[in-house]
């Protein structure tokens, strides 16, 4: 029996995993590499797998994606078929924009789907609407100590799993009180979930959130409230879920946040579970190389302590690589800015039908941009049958990365840096601005020095918080079809979530918002 059978023999094929005692159990084992007991006392032999990280270009619009759940489906039956273990870590969808068949769905897609597809599209088990209501039930009670004059301004704001414009700014109490409202993936809850890794961790950073202020000074969700209410709340969200593919291999699913305005990665916690079962673990990163993979990168791997990549797969479609002409230079900027920090990137050519034949000028020109050989397909309809014989150099080279190799590239922890330099950092290496092209609305300073005020009063510096930009998923500068020596980027005001560690910058003029624009 295969470790992933034993596994599902334990928990089933859809199912949920309590991935904290799981891995509570690894550490307690005194032996540390030998076999490792579930909750239910199957013995499992621990690994330690390799992250590969998904991710891809930038779209030419907001609401349609390259395809990054399917090539991970495919890519994860593929190496199965080849005898090698792998599995990934999917995130899961919004109601309010994936499942609504606005951006196609997270479950891949034709011969490269998860079996109970309508299932991952539509709920998984709930999770989304659990961290939703408890991120709503610490608003209720902010309302609550609002009224008895515990509270003067309510901070922290409602969460609905589906999106309305109505939602965007409302009052409650007879329109004397302003709040507003969010999308799950885009809450500080869901963002808490998705980092913690444990239940004290997570008990710890719910505690820490800032509801509002009381006369100007903050009051976190630990003076509201006893925090394991909320924590009863979340109940099994905190959970990964177990999936298999239609050809039967690997999946886990677990939260949801969007890169473009959040941190777009699965949980750390179902990686680090996944890392121990199997030998690859394909992690997908939210939209585009510069936000889901720059903030595994960034936030996951160099402040929170999540595996480096040992490589890169960088997804697109034919149709956003080549045909606005303007915009040519971002695919290549993406792989190059991989393979600067030591990812070995492979181009994988997500083809649509009727595409085949571009397949020998899109190597050709992958040559001249002086890629690695593309992998391509048309994956919908093939599936991993598209795949397998195209794997042989993605193979070699995660199996010549050791452990100590990848240790030794994660960069610093920028804990402590001043936000302005991270911020110049990650906007030079991620988009290619450099930092005399950073521009500044007059709003910026104001906002920046209010959150300096609000951390100090909380307790923490402002410089110690992971560095989150928030921008459109379509764009990477002000404007990208500008000529790479005018384009720049504009800084507009942040935003502080404690419990999560994070300080939100909100980037360039493009419309950004939590509520997308299908309804």
């Amino acid at each position: 029996m295969s470790t992933f059978d034993t596994f599902v023999s334990a928990y089933g094929p859809i199912s949920k995993v309590d991935a904290y005692g799981f891995l509570d159990s690894l550490a307690a084992d005194s032996a540390n590499s030998a076999a490792a007991s579930t909750s239910t006392g199957a013995a499992v032999p621990r690994k330690h797998g390799k992250v590969v990280l998904v991710t891809a270009d930038t779209p030419l619009k907001a609401s349609r994606g390259e395809g990054k759940t399917t090539a991970t489906v495919a890519l994860t039956d593929a190496l199965r078929a080849r005898g090698i273990d792998a599995t990934a870590v999917l995130r899961q969808p919004s109601m309010g924009i994936t499942a609504a068949g606005s951006k196609g769905g997270a479950s891949g897609g034709g011969k490269a789907s998860l079996k109970n597809a309508e299932l991952a599209d539509w709920g998984l088990f709930g999770e989304m609407m659990r961290i939703a209501t408890a991120q709503n039930l610490i608003v209720s009670l902010a309302e609550k100590a609002l009224e008895e004059g515990k509270l003067t301004e309510i901070l922290l704001p409602r969460v609905s799993e589906v999106p309305s414009k109505a939602l965007r700014k409302i009052a409650v109490a007879g329109g004397n009180i302003p709040e507003k409202c969010v999308l799950s993936p885009t809450s500080e809850m869901m963002q808490i979930v998705t980092l913690s890794k444990s239940m004290d961790e997570l008990a710890t950073r719910i505690g820490a959130m800032i509801v509002g202020t009381l006369n100007g000074k903050p009051v976190k969700a630990s003076e509201l409230t006893d925090v394991e209410r909320i924590v009863t709340v979340l109940g099994d969200a905190v959970q990964p879920a177990v999936l298999e593919t239609e050809q039967g291999s690997p999946i886990y699913m677990h939260c949801g946040p969007f890169a473009n305005v959040s941190i777009g990665i699965p949980s750390l916690v179902s990686v680090e579970m996944a890392c121990a079962r199997h030998d690859i673990v394909f992690v997908e990163a939210g939209y585009g190389a510069d936000m889901g993979a720059q903030k595994w990168l960034d936030i996951a791997s160099r402040e929170f302590g999540a595996q480096w990549p040992v490589a890169a797969i960088v997804v697109t479609r034919a149709s956003t690589w080549r045909d606005d002409p303007s915009l040519q230079w971002r695919y290549p900027f993406h792989i190059q800015r991989l393979e600067n920090v030591g990812i070995p990137s492979f181009p994988l050519l997500n083809l649509w039908e009727g595409e085949d034949d571009q397949v020998p000028s899109l190597r050709a020109h992958a040559k001249e941009q002086g890629f690695r050989e593309p992998i391509a397909g048309n994956l919908f309809r093939d599936g991993s049958e598209a795949l397998v014989s195209q794997l042989d150099e993605f193979v070699e080279t995660v199996s010549a990365s050791s452990a100590a190799d990848l240790a030794a590239k994660v960069p610093a922890s920028t804990a402590g840096q001043g936000v302005m330099g991270k911020l110049k950092e990650i906007i030079a290496e991620s988009y290619g601005v450099p930092a005399d092209r950073v521009m500044e609305k007059e709003s910026f300073t104001p906002s920046l020095a209010a959150a300096a005020k609000m951390a100090s009063l909380s307790g923490f510096s402002v410089n110690d918080l992971a560095v989150v930009p928030v921008k459109s998923p379509a764009t990477m500068t002000d404007d990208d079809t500008a000529e790479a020596t005018r384009r720049t980027v504009t800084l507009k005001k942040v935003e502080i979530h404690a419990g999560a560690g994070l300080l939100h910058v909100n980037l360039t003029t493009s419309l950004t918002t939590a509520m997308p624009k299908i309804v």
